[in-house]
Formats: structure tokens, sequence, C-alpha cells
């Protein structure tokens, strides 16, 4: 009868495997960290994309504030508090 052989691992069957649990580390590390900073680039683009949104809104308010003051009852009043004299044959309208 023929002894039964013990199964042994190599040397470089221990580095395959060694290499491949490296590997498989890396592999889940390289994961981890590009996943935190795609997460923080999209915090990033939140942040910008809000002051984006408040800036709007202030451009809106000074705007509606800019109509206001031109408006044709504020400039009139203007117009009598320093005693001048409105003149409708000095207008040009410009058509953008």
């Amino acid at each position: 009868m023929k002894k039964a052989r013990k199964a042994r691992i190599t040397r470089k069957e221990k580095m395959i495997y060694t290499l491949g649990v490296i590997a498989f580390i890396a592999l889940f590390a390289s994961k981890i960290f590009f996943g935190a900073q795609i997460s923080n680039l999209k915090m990033n683009i939140e942040k910008v994309n809000y002051n984006i949104e408040v800036q709007e809104k202030k451009n809106e308010s000074l705007t509606m504030q800019v109509n206001e003051l031109t408006s044709y009852e504020n400039v009139s009043s203007v117009i009598k508090e320093l005693g001048l004299a409105y003149n409708n044959e000095n207008i040009i309208v410009i058509n953008k």
C-alpha cells in the first residue's frame, strides 16, 4: 500500500495567496478612501449651490429695490422736492 501524501503548500503558492490577500485589502481600502473623497466633493458642491441660491435671492431683492426706486411715482416726487420740471420730450427709449 502506498502512503497518503500530505498536501503541502509550496513557497510560491504562499506568495500568491499573500499577494491576493494584500491586493484584496488594498482594493477595499482604496474603495473606502475614494468613496470618502467623492462624499466630500458632493458636500462641497451642495455648499456652493446653496451659496449661489442665496446670492440669487439677494440679487432679486436688490433688483426689486432698484425697480421701486426708479418707478415713475418715486422719480416724480424727487423732481418735485428738488423744484425741477418733468420734461417728457427729453426721454429717449432704448430697446434692447
